[in-house]
């Protein structure tokens, strides 16, 4: 039995490739006068998709036509498809095409001209096998379309633009361990496209001259290399260079220490795909995250609403999530945005620890409000992030903060920071002129921690949904995705969201700046008492690092939501120390929830480039000699400040120190 046959000219495409297109049909039976052909590109008229040609033959610009195999042209009309923000075409057969006969569907330049920039289609940015492109066919010519005709078409990666390193960002000395190299091509896609004579050098600080890396640009586009060690503590950065056209590539920072056992995980707890829809495509999304991006850890974010999310949706993302969730390579998340009142709710990220849980819906009597949310799970069991906080019209005053449940909160998104206002000298403020979100004072995260309510913070990516739906059509301004840092001694779903309970995590604008913030040993997101240490309260001894992707420009210590120390290396990396000598009586605040005077540290990082990063808090709480028992005073030290090398070679051995005792006495009062 004859088939008919449907085949692309060419057959393959390079991603983001312009040219004009040809889509060539045979059917295998006679088409009769009236019949009607609708061509679907699936494109859903993003920059990143098929680019849409104009049905108008009269205009300038690409086009798409019917061509007849004796030449003749038919002008196709643009049909709306109820799920599509992107027109279908529809043909009309002007007279009987007989089996055999070719139909060729031309996407790009009018028929005589020549290709050439202005008229010619560019293709998708992403890699994808077998892309499809979709040809209904209905012979009775009333719209009764059957299952379509399939063309196929291979996407692949243009030439070689970009090589990226992905290493862990915390290593210890002699310990081995791997590096991936990914040759990408300028939209992030993995490729071999290279000259056939290129090689590749590998160097990284401090490397033996007796060691000489080269490297081919394999057929996968990616290359493993085990075994990698370091013979010294420090900051390093691997560094790659194309020996043809001597680009250079580096890698993110690795911190390699003289021993450590902490790892440093990157990731999303909120934030879309700008390839990947994470709904309906979680897969591909998932997929994209991890072997794409790198992630270590990926969660989902979607709105609660029944429009957004059905039923079906979530079903499939849960199982997604659990499928994907593997041990040491690859944590996943179930989450979803909830919208509760402006002010007093807000809008937040709740993130299961489990699997197959179900979605809580806000018209739902039992899951209407947060208080009735809070009181249906553990602590452990559900994380509540407040996000946007300083969206006026969508903010959280944190008046009615619950400790147990908002462990951290997100400083900052695509769609700025949190963390002040642009007064008081945010450089990547919430901002829109007309329509959009201006900033909310009240919901800025300073004034949260000046009220001593204590969170770490996270970072969340973009967003185009629900509270955030309308913005990339208005004047918001907009801003690089952020990223997530998790600190914890072992990579799954229990031990991360642990790390997260304990605040041992930071926020960065997108890059991997690596961050450690100590004062007298304890680590960010941690709480202290001058009741443990009496020398706190005379002097608290700050110490930590900070390593760059680029140049740093500043290192800031804020003290009480103001900047108390500046560091201005001249470098991509920096160790530092420093005293806070003023008496802790003078610098405290008064907490008005009851509890002991306060003050808190953390740490500010911004690069040459604009990037930014964010340490979590550390909390000092003032308890008056007075107030100390005697036998306290006399087993208690005063406090002596460690050398600058103390201070470098010592911050994990004073971590590990620290995280032996007890300090169940000043740990949050849940």
């Amino acid at each position: 039995m004859r088939r008919s046959i449907c085949y692309c000219e060419p057959s393959h495409a390079l991603a983001g490739e312009t040219r004009t297109w040809k889509f060539i049909y045979t059917p295998s039976t006679n088409l009769p006068k009236g019949t009607k052909l609708k061509f679907d590109l699936q494109s859903k008229g993003r920059e990143i998709d098929w680019q849409i040609p104009s049905a108008n033959l009269k205009k300038g610009g690409p086009v798409i036509y019917l061509q007849l195999e004796n030449g003749k042209t038919i002008q196709a009309k643009e049909v709306e498809a109820s799920d599509s923000f992107t027109p279908q075409y529809e043909f009309i057969l002007p007279h009987i095409v007989e089996a055999g006969d070719a139909l060729t569907i031309i996407v790009g330049a009018k028929e005589g001209e020549p290709s050439k920039k202005g008229n010619t289609i560019h293709a998708q940015t992403t890699a994808q096998r077998r892309r499809s492109f979709l040809l209904y066919i209905d012979p009775s010519g009333k719209g009764h379309y059957d299952d379509p005709e399939v063309f196929s078409m291979d996407i692949r990666g243009g030439e070689l633009a970009n090589i990226r390193v992905l290493t862990p960002s915390f290593v210890v000395k002699n310990k081995r361990f791997d590096v991936v190299v990914r040759f990408e091509d300028e939209y992030g896609n993995l490729t071999n496209n290279a000259p056939e004579d290129t090689l590749i050098s590998l160097s990284h600080e401090h490397l033996r001259e007796n060691l000489n890396w080269k490297l081919f640009v394999p057929e996968t586009g990616f290359i493993a290399l085990p075994n990698l060690y370091f013979n010294e503590a420090g900051v390093y950065t691997i560094q790659l260079v194309n020996s043809k056209t001597k680009q250079v590539f580096r890698s993110s920072p690795i911190k390699c220490f003289p021993d450590n056992n902490k790892h440093l995980f990157w990731g999303l707890l909120h934030g879309e795909s700008d390839r990947f829809d994470s709904t309906e495509n979680i897969e591909n999304c998932l997929r994209h995250f991890r072997d794409d991006r790198a992630f270590n850890f990926f969660g989902t974010s979607p709105f609660e609403s029944p429009e957004e999310t059905s039923n079906d949706v979530w079903k499939l993302i849960s199982q997604n999530i659990a499928d994907f969730d593997e041990g040491e390579r690859f944590t996943t998340f179930l989450g979803f945005q909830w919208e509760g009142e402006p002010k007093t709710e807000g809008t937040r990220l709740l993130i299961y620890s489990k699997d197959n849980k179900a979605i809580l819906r806000k018209k739902d009597l039992k899951s209407n409000s947060l208080k009735k949310i809070y009181k249906s799970f553990s602590p452990k069991e559900l994380l509540a992030v407040p996000c946007f906080t300083m969206a006026k019209g969508a903010e959280y005053h944190f008046d009615n903060f619950d400790p147990d449940y908002e462990r951290v909160v997100e400083i900052y998104n695509a769609w700025g920071s949190n963390e002040m206002t642009k007064k008081e000298g945010n450089p990547r403020p919430i901002s829109a002129s007309s329509s959009g979100y201006p900033e909310a004072a009240e919901g800025s995260i300073q004034k949260a921690l000046q009220r001593n309510f204590r969170f770490g913070f996270v970072a969340g990516g973009l967003d185009d949904r629900g509270t955030y739906g309308d913005l990339y059509d208005s004047d918001q301004e907009q801003y690089s995705p952020g990223l997530t840092a998790i600190i914890s001694p072992t990579h799954s779903r229990e031990a991360l969201i642990e790390a997260l309970y304990q605040r041992s995590c930071y926020a960065t604008t997108g890059e991997r700046i690596i961050v450690g913030l100590y004062l007298a040993g304890i680590p960010m997101g941690k709480e202290i008492s001058t009741a443990d240490k009496p020398g706190l309260a005379v002097n608290r001894h700050l110490s930590g690092y900070v390593a760059g992707t680029t140049k740093l420009q500043k290192v800031e210590i804020v003290r009480n939501g103001k900047v108390i120390k500046t560091f201005e290396p001249d470098n991509y990396f920096l160790d530092f120390a420093y005293d806070d000598l003023i008496a802790l009586d003078k610098v405290v605040l008064n907490a008005k929830d009851k509890k002991p005077p306060f003050v808190y540290y953390y740490l500010r990082v911004t690069q040459e480039d604009g990037h930014m990063a964010w340490s979590s808090p550390i909390w000092v709480d003032y308890i008056p000699l007075s107030a100390l028992p005697k036998n306290t005073l006399k087993r208690a030290a005063p406090a002596k400040p460690l050398s600058k090398k103390e201070t470098f070679e010592d911050d994990f051995e004073d971590e590990e120190d620290e995280e032996d005792e007890d300090y169940s006495d000043y740990d949050d009062e849940e």
